[in-house]
């Protein structure tokens, strides 16, 4: 039997148990579904107990996982009750998260917002990729963040959709004669690269990937320099030296989700996604989700 338990499982398994199923318990805690599973599954590891079972299309708790709720819930009132305690003076310094593409429009909303509503906090900056910002807000290492969620299925608030747009370097020449359009995109794993190579073969196109980059400028670099095409989202911002390619199939649009960290203020959840839904609505040709 395992030595320690993990208060991150434990949590877990309380809010299964409260929110009556793993969908929504994962929404509840703002992780994936798989994520929540690992949690169960290391829970059940560490403690050599079946805690679920299926029960018709559901899972249910086992006799097991009933005493090891009624644990998991005594430490964690114990374990909050100490911090409650022991508190320290609360950092003042709200920490946002946002990708490359839409940090120049919706990072400036973002300080205006927060500056009005907590004058006495300091706001700091992560710009990253999606996935790394989405592990950040896990570790808790950043209170809120804005990422793409190419599959339209991840975990967080969905604020709005941006469209997909083929940008080429000014005066390119388009491939000919059945040859392959190169591609430029971000290094795996992206879900970016995945829509732009699987809508060019949808559409009878070969696609190779000759440049490819862990960062946006080298992106953009790439397809200034005349190697290729690439397929970004549109906040709104001019794409300086480029042009749209609108001989090449539509793309779609990609969903803005916001994430947060765990124990997060709900004021300041509130008015970060307040926020974000503004940027939406004061550009009408973007998508707005109302109602997220």
């Amino acid at each position: 039997m395992t030595a320690s338990l993990d208060l991150e499982h434990l949590r877990t398994l309380v809010a299964i148990a409260e929110c009556g199923g793993f969908g929504k318990a994962a929404a509840a805690r703002h992780i994936s579904q798989p994520a929540l599973s690992q949690h169960v599954r290391l829970l059940e590891r560490g403690l050599k107990r079946k805690l679920f079972e299926r029960d018709g299309r559901h899972m249910r708790l086992t006799h097991d996982g009933e005493q090891v709720l009624a644990e998991a819930r005594r430490i964690i009132d114990v374990h909050d009750a100490a911090l409650t305690r022991l508190a320290a003076e609360p950092d003042k310094t709200i920490v946002v998260g946002s990708t490359e593409h839409s940090a120049g429009q919706i990072l400036p909303e973002m300080i205006r917002a927060l500056r009005a509503a907590f004058p006495d906090s300091a706001t700091r900056f992560e710009i990253g990729r999606s996935t790394q910002l989405a592990e950040a807000v896990g570790k808790g290492t950043v209170d809120f963040a804005f990422v793409l969620d190419p599959s339209g299925r991840g975990a967080g608030h969905l604020v709005g959709q941006l469209p997909l747009v083929w940008y080429a370097a000014r005066g390119w020449t388009p491939p000919t004669d059945g040859q392959a359009w190169p591609l430029i995109a971000f290094e795996e794993p992206c879900g970016l690269r995945d829509r732009a190579q699987s809508t060019l073969v949808d559409d009878g196109l070969r696609v190779e990937v000759v440049a490819q980059s862990t960062t946006l400028e080298g992106v953009l670099a790439g397809v200034r320099a005349g190697l290729g095409v690439a397929l970004l989202p549109n906040a709104g911002g001019r794409a300086e030296g480029l042009s749209v390619q609108g001989e090449l199939p539509d793309a779609g649009t990609v969903h803005l989700r916001m994430v947060v960290r765990r124990g997060l203020a709900p004021a300041v959840e509130q008015t970060a996604l307040a926020g974000g839904t503004e940027f939406f609505t004061q550009r009408p040709h973007l998508h707005l989700v109302r109602g997220a």
